[in-house]
């Protein structure tokens, strides 16, 4: 009897882990909080220390993409505002982006629908560099600083309530600009978040950034150098943490970014720490930015495109106008149709570069929908920067690239 030919260990594309004499092996999650999601590590440990992870994605498949694809082009953002439900308005800008630019109308967007867009982007991203700090600090044992992240969290949360009536999922940029204009009080909550920001962040670096406790889980914890950040595609705080300054606002503006100034925090040191400062850099620069567009809003301006084909007229034009409402009904009943073609879309979200390969066959729903989403990317860097450390600076290693599962399994 003659035996079958055995394939040989290189044919195999997934990492096999197995148990040996001095080595074992360990599930970290997918239940487990420090994983901050459905994330399952694979791990092979000999003693305390690390010597192979194997992360395992997969137990968040929601289908986003493929219902974007089955929605109207102006019902999408809908579900991809879901994607990363830490920062959903940038999804939401990013995939309009990509629509207005299919229909040849990104040049006509209003000046103040930019400058609102560019404010809540910039909010969005320290809402959520404030969930990445607070439960980081609670990952390490540090309790307080998550308190004082979601107090300043909450603040910015009620600034999306008032203007898109949700705080989460606001659905408050459109094709064309924004659904409305900022609501009356708007702007003296928004000076109350920008009075509020600096004593609140002097706070949290006094109680973290010299903390010795603090620095000793994550100095020297998790080191990507600059070869591996570039060779494994990351983008975004973990990037720029190891010494590239790639910033999708500054390489490829978007939404008049080019007429704000800030700087882009690098750190060289590639580990958990300088992750961790590059972030509390970036809370500043986007509360510099914050600042710059709130000069501009007392400035009134319009913040759709005039054109009904693609924006809904005013509600109080429709009693009134025959062809207001028959705009109306077929934006309601059928939404509009995009040329055909094809773009990508970038923007600098939270986590790094956000990107839409958005497809039209001419029809009034999007032909394909697809993400590159930043957390993706940054976290299949766990299996190196995780080997040889110990097991409980896998959880360290884990926050300190920030992912948020909604993006990663779509």
């Amino acid at each position: 009897m003659t035996t079958p030919d055995v394939m040989p260990d290189a044919a195999y594309s997934v990492d096999v882990i197995e148990r040996t004499d001095n080595r074992m092996v360990l599930s970290l999650g997918p239940q487990h909080p420090s994983t901050h999601g459905v994330l399952q590590v694979v791990t092979e440990i000999e003693g305390e220390i690390i010597t192979k992870a194997s992360p395992e994605i997969g137990y968040l498949h929601t289908g986003i993409e493929k219902s974007a694809e089955n929605l109207f082009w102006s019902q999408a953002s809908t579900v991809i505002e879901r994607m990363d439900y830490l920062s959903p308005l940038t999804n939401a800008l990013c995939y309009y982006l990509a629509v207005e630019k299919l229909l040849g109308i990104d040049a006509a967007i209003p000046r103040r629908a930019n400058q609102v867009r560019v404010l809540f982007s910039e909010l969005s991203r320290i809402a959520s560099h404030c969930v990445w700090l607070g439960t980081g600090g609670i990952d390490i044992g540090a309790l307080t600083p998550f308190f004082y992240c979601f107090d300043m969290r909450e603040r910015i949360l009620d600034l999306f309530e008032m203007s898109g009536g949700a705080r989460m999922h606001p659905n408050y940029i459109r094709v064309g600009g924004l659904r409305d204009d900022l609501p009356e009080g708007f702007l003296g909550k928004l000076d109350g978040v920008i009075a509020t920001y600096e004593p609140r962040m002097r706070d949290l670096r006094g109680l973290l950034q010299k903390n010795p406790i603090f620095q000793d889980r994550t100095i020297d914890i998790g080191i990507i150098d600059t070869a591996d950040a570039v060779a494994w595609g990351l983008t975004g705080p973990v990037l720029r943490a190891s010494g590239i300054a790639y910033d999708v606002r500054k390489a490829f503006p978007y939404s008049g970014y080019d007429e704000y100034e800030f700087d882009v925090p690098t750190r060289t040191e590639g580990d958990a720490y300088a992750r961790f400062l590059v972030r509390l850099d970036e809370m500043d620069e986007a509360m510099r930015i914050v600042r710059q567009v709130r000069r501009r809003l007392d400035e009134p301006g319009p913040v759709q495109i005039p054109d009904t084909k693609f924006v809904p007229p005013p509600k109080e034009t429709i009693a009134l106008s025959m062809e207001a409402l028959i705009h109306h009904f077929k934006l309601v009943s059928e939404s509009f149709r995009v040329p055909p073609g094809d773009v990508y879309q970038a923007v600098e979200g939270p986590r790094g570069e956000l990107g839409y390969y958005v497809v039209s066959n001419g029809d009034n729903r999007p032909w394909r929908v697809r993400t590159r989403p930043p957390s993706m990317y940054n976290l299949q860097v766990l299996k190196k920067l995780a080997v040889g450390e110990l097991i409980a600076d896998m959880v360290v290693c884990i926050g300190s690239l920030d992912p948020v599962f909604g993006e990663v399994d779509r």
